[in-house]
């Protein structure tokens, strides 16, 4: 049998050295070695690698059994909705998210519920037992039949599982395998601890949620592999100082990935919040000028979020871009919208604009309201509190038909607006609203600025 040994492999260029160097000498990029697990060479006469038996033959779609699993439910409503329904047996889930911004408070809940009916062991690599209990009893949590392990060796963990159907592994960058003499978290010992999860995971029916540190770019740290392992990505946002956190997810092979749940954080624990109208709404709104409301639909649910535009006279020959929640590119897109086809300057004006309660917006349905809330920022007049906007902007300044039109007025109507501006294309679908709300379509910009802006010529 051969024996395993560890190589140093450049990310970019694949050239390979025994030891690890600051610089690749094939292509010269520094920080790029990664180690990585290869086998020794064998001698030649058993070199060459034997043929399986059995070939793999090609099988019609139709004969394939499709498999039927039932979810699992955490105990979390909104971590259900944002995994598609519940918990899926036998996948990986990682969970990426800030320092201190509730990921092992939100497993430790988990975990707890789910040890009430099924074995689950929590593998804490960062903390000792005792601050596990600790947590556990802070939150006054029943944590009689959950198992706990402080250990980082990922073979001891291996050998520690018996028949626990759940673990929680917290955190991936703390755990190391002994095959590798690289430091714990490193790319190559994160990619081969994923790589050996996922082999548990799928060869022995166990559902694995797995904590990750993120980098100060915001992105879980670690090769991309990492992710492209898992069944299920999460992303845990939100300022440490601030109460309410999202849970967004950015991959799930087992259902939507617009999902987002919102969480508070109190000192009992962490619980998701069921009414959240009031976290993406401000209560002043429709005083000052630059805000507006627009509906925006994440999943299978539509939110009220509002829309906050500040615009101050430039000190520099370069006027500043500075968009919260809300691509960069998308407000510069918008900004030149509206001064090539609505006459309105902003060459000379410093634009700060953000999405309420750190949520982030992505639609194309948002663009007519952030033009809305720059042209109300600009002529100084606030919207009506009760207006609510959405639709799409084309470059030539037509607002073009957006997706779910009747979902997005209805929950206007449940969140008692009066009026909504909406693109003219999705007329037909909520005409049946007439009687409830004043509907007004446009088919351009400069439509939505004379009925917001009466008194002014748009």
């Amino acid at each position: 049998m051969a024996k395993s040994k560890s190589v140093f492999v450049c990310t970019e260029c694949g050239a390979t050295s025994p030891q690890w160097l600051g610089r690749c000498p094939s292509c010269g990029k520094f920080g790029t070695l990664a180690e990585e697990i290869t086998e020794s060479a064998q001698p030649q006469k058993t070199a060459k690698r034997e043929r399986s038996t059995l070939a793999a033959r090609p099988v019609p779609l139709s004969s394939v059994r499709e498999e039927n699993f039932s979810r699992v439910s955490s105990g979390i409503q909104e971590l259900d909705t944002v995994l598609g329904g519940g918990i899926v047996p036998g996948s990986l889930v990682l969970i990426g998210g800030d320092p201190g911004i509730g990921k092992s408070t939100l497993l430790t809940e988990v975990s707890a519920h789910l040890s009430e009916k099924h074995k689950v062991l929590y593998v804490s690599a960062e903390e000792s037992c005792s601050q596990v209990k600790m947590r556990c009893s802070r939150l006054g949590l029943d944590s009689s039949n959950l198992l706990l392990l402080n250990e980082t060796c990922l073979e001891d963990i291996e050998e520690a599982i018996t028949d626990e159907k759940f673990i929680v592994v917290d955190s991936i960058q703390a755990v190391y395998t002994s095959e590798l003499s690289s430091a714990a978290g490193s790319v190559g010992q994160v990619r081969e601890c994923a790589g050996k999860l996922q082999r548990i995971a799928k060869g022995r029916g166990i559902t694995f949620f797995i904590v990750g540190h993120v980098t100060k770019e915001g992105s879980i740290a670690g090769p991309k592999v990492l992710e492209h392992i898992m069944d299920t990505v999460l992303y845990f946002e939100g300022e440490r100082e601030e109460n309410f956190k999202i849970l967004r997810a950015v991959k799930n092979r087992f259902g939507s990935v617009q999902e987002v749940g919102v969480f508070e954080m109190t000192g009992e624990g962490i619980f998701g919040v069921a009414d959240y109208s009031g976290i993406f709404l401000s209560e002043n709104r429709g005083e000052a000028a630059g805000s507006i409301v627009t509906p925006s639909e994440t999943g299978n649910r539509c939110m009220m979020v509002e829309i906050q535009t500040l615009m101050a006279k430039t000190a520099y020959g370069l006027p500043r871009r500075m968009p919260l929640g809300i691509d960069y590119n998308k407000l510069v897109l918008l900004i030149a919208v509206l001064e090539k086809r609505c006459g309105i300057p902003f060459y000379n004006q410093d634009v700060y604009l953000n999405a309420m309660g750190g949520i982030r917006l992505a639609e194309p349905a948002i663009d007519l309201a952030i033009c809305a809330a720059l042209t109300s920022a600009y002529r100084n007049q606030p919207i009506d509190k009760a207006t609510a906007v959405f639709g799409e902007v084309g470059l030539t300044g037509e607002v073009r038909g957006v997706t779910f039109a009747e979902k997005r007025v209805n929950e206007c109507i449940k969140m008692g607006f009066t009026k909504v501006v909406f693109p003219a294309k999705n007329f037909k679908s909520v005409k049946k609203f007439e009687d409830k709300i004043q509907l007004i379509p446009v088919q351009y910009v400069n439509q939505m600025i004379r009925s917001l802006f009466p008194a002014e010529k748009g």
